[in-house]
């Protein structure tokens, strides 16, 4: 039996989780759970992330959530795609916080109103707006990528895993601006792991309401 329980719908952040649990090649059992009272807001959930956001693991009775900490925190205990130097280390710390406070929530609001909402939902003023806060982060990104194939050097590592799962849902959008940055997404999320993981979030957006979806975006400003 495995000791190790990742709670979350692979919609959510829990595709984070789920995508490096696949790259590590860990044994897990996975606890679809979904946002709202019905689930993270439970209170047997919320014993276990206080927050009642989506994702937090249970590894053999350690509890951890936030899900670039999980990733990291798997990474690294498991031996594999972690940096091997405290400077890489920290380097894929930056990455990935960058990614929470550059690009996550920009990303979120144009899959929002230019894939996952119904067209008659979409707000053009909101997706202009959120590609337009984009624009810098990604040239950011862009640049970073000038002289590697990788974040980190030549090989993938846990700060592309979080970075690239950050921008996932951005993979249709336009980067002819940015070359380089659809070009490494496109390798990262070819990863057979990534696959794997992109096929859960697809059948649980396949059976997402049009309801959930709206209460996403209102729960969350978007």
């Amino acid at each position: 039996m495995s000791t190790l329980r990742i709670y979350g719908i692979a919609r959510t952040r829990a595709f984070r989780v789920l995508w490096i649990a696949k790259e590590l090649d860990l044994d897990y059992e996975h606890i679809p759970l979904e946002i709202g009272a019905a689930g993270a807001g439970k209170p047997d959930y919320l014993a276990i992330n206080p927050n009642g956001r989506l994702p937090a693991i249970d590894d053999g009775g350690f509890v951890l959530w936030e899900s670039l900490a999980i990733t990291l925190y798997l990474a690294k205990k498991h031996g594999r795609l972690y940096p091997r130097t405290l400077e890489g280390e920290a380097k894929a710390w930056q990455w990935s916080l960058w990614s929470v406070q550059e690009v996550d929530r920009g990303v979120n609001i144009w899959s929002l109103h230019a894939v996952r909402l119904p067209p008659a939902d979409r707000d053009p003023q909101r997706l202009a707006e959120a590609l337009k806060v984009l624009e810098r982060p990604l040239k950011v990104l862009d640049g970073a990528l000038a002289a590697r194939s990788y974040l980190l050097g030549d090989d993938f590592t846990v700060a592309d895993l979080n970075v690239a799962a950050v921008i996932s849902r951005a993979i249709d959008m336009d980067m002819s601006a940015t070359p380089r940055v659809g070009e490494w997404l496109k390798r990262c999320l070819d990863r057979p792991a990534a696959r794997a993981a992109q096929a859960l979030r697809a059948q649980a957006d396949a059976k997402t309401s049009v309801e959930v979806t709206r209460a996403i975006a209102r729960h969350n400003r978007l």
